[in-house]
Order: C-alpha cells, then sequence, then structure tokens
C-alpha cells in the first residue's frame, strides 16, 4: 500500500512540475570578473514568474489481485569463515 501512495505522490509531482507556466521577466548579464588583486565584475540573473498549477489529490478504493509470497525451508551450504587475529597467530 505504500508503493501505491510513493507512486502516487511522485506522478502528481511530475505533473505538477510539468503543468507549470514559466515566464522571463528579466534578461541576465554576466561580466567576467577580473582576477587581480581586487574584484571587479557584474552578474545579474534573469528572473522568472512561475504559475503553478492547481493540483488536487483524492482517495478511491478499487479492487486488484495482489500476488501472495509463500515460503519453505530448505538446507543449504553457505560459507563459514574464521578470522584468526594476527597477534594471536
Amino acid at each position: 500500500m505504500k508503493a501505491i501512495a510513493s507512486i502516487a505522490i511522485a506522478i502528481s509531482t511530475i505533473m505538477t512540475l510539468a503543468a507549470c507556466d514559466v515566464k522571463k521577466t528579466a534578461d541576465g548579464n554576466i561580466t567576467v570578473p577580473k582576477y587581480e588583486k581586487t574584484q571587479e565584475g557584474d552578474v545579474t540573473l534573469p528572473k522568472y514568474d512561475v504559475t503553478a498549477p492547481d493540483v488536487k489529490v483524492t482517495k478511491e478504493e478499487k479492487t486488484i489481485t495482489v500476488p501472495t509470497v509463500k515460503t519453505e525451508e530448505k538446507v543449504i551450504e553457505v560459507p563459514k569463515v574464521s578470522v584468526t587475529p594476527a597477534k594471536d597467530k
């Protein structure tokens, strides 16, 4: 159930970002500073107005088929590691 909720949140986030209306309101300007004893330069970043869409998230019940997992015990061989510290050699 948590996986379905996570997927729903991810999809709604993607849809929200894709539905944004972005308008550039000012141009940017960058003058590369000179690196000597003093720094000179001017940086103006561009400005944007972003209008986000309205998003409504609701819940509804659905009946779905969910697989079940069964377990059983088996005897298998696994590696066994024994370590002797260097000072005990």
